[in-house]
């Protein structure tokens, strides 16, 4: 099985970019976040056309919104609030192999690092906080977690570690919850089971960034984690990386890896 995740920013917008990208990568299962679009407006017979009948999606308008894709079938997993906002950012379901698949858009934080001075920034850190608290009451079992989570945590998941140490991203607190939040459920962190933790490795580039690929500043905001259950049935992990330079590309690009099991 193929499992892809992708910060699509806008569905309804870049729904002949998903096209491109279910072309490229074939993948059984894609976890879409940021989807821009209310539950009645979501395009289900557009994504089923495209080769997946079984379909889950929580969104709302304007902004926000996760979806799952399936070519097999899925089975939901209750909602959560997180945080208490009611802003669709997270979506689950089980698999039928029997794993738990949990699609993440954790907030972006704004741009002042300073969760006094800036709501958004705090909101971020409560949300990782909560995750951690979340997945730390639960039983161990076989659990994919995958999403944009908006933390680059690896000094090489930069393009300068020491000028983003004060830029929403890579500050040393973002940082530090998100670790605390992998140890927690003992999370192992897939890509960097295939890219070594000392190759740089991004999944995102600022729309700034108007040539590409320009200057190459990128970060690694898009992740997938697996329980140390799944470790074994890991198979490859795909960036497509040249999706950033498509037309009306999201500022994203999708991440792929390969089960067995």
């Amino acid at each position: 099985m193929r499992i892809a995740t992708w910060n699509i920013n806008s569905l309804r917008l870049r729904m002949p970019t998903l096209q491109n990208v279910v072309a490229a990568l074939k993948p059984d299962v894609v976890c879409l976040q940021e989807t821009k679009v209310p539950d009645e407006l979501f395009p289900v017979d557009d994504v089923r056309a495209l080769g997946f009948e079984h379909i889950l999606f929580a969104g709302m308008k304007g902004y926000n919104g996760v979806a799952i894709l399936s070519k097999a079938p899925l089975t939901p997993i209750d909602r959560r609030d997180w945080c208490e906002k009611g802003d669709c950012r997270h979506i689950a379901a089980i698999l039928p192999s029997g794993a738990e698949l949990h699609n993440f858009y954790i907030p972006a934080g704004g741009d002042i690092p300073d969760p006094v001075l800036n709501d958004k920034f705090a909101h971020k850190l409560r949300f990782v906080d909560e995750l951690a608290d979340w997945f730390r009451g639960k039983a161990q079992a076989e659990r994919i977690l995958v999403g944009d989570l908006n933390i680059a945590p690896l000094e090489e998941d930069v393009w300068s570690h020491k000028q983003l140490l004060k830029v929403v991203s890579h500050t040393p607190v973002e940082v530090e919850k998100l670790i605390a939040a992998m140890k927690a459920h003992d999370w192992v962190d897939v890509l960097r089971e295939f890219v070594p933790p000392d190759q740089k490795l991004y999944t995102w580039w600022s729309y700034r960034n108007r040539i590409w690929p320009g200057n190459d500043r990128g970060r690694r905001l898009d992740h997938v984690w697996v329980t140390p259950s799944l470790r074994p049935a890991l198979a490859g992990a795909t960036v497509l990386r040249e999706a950033r330079g498509w037309d009306k590309p999201s500022d994203h690009v999708p991440v792929a890896v390969d089960f067995n099991f």
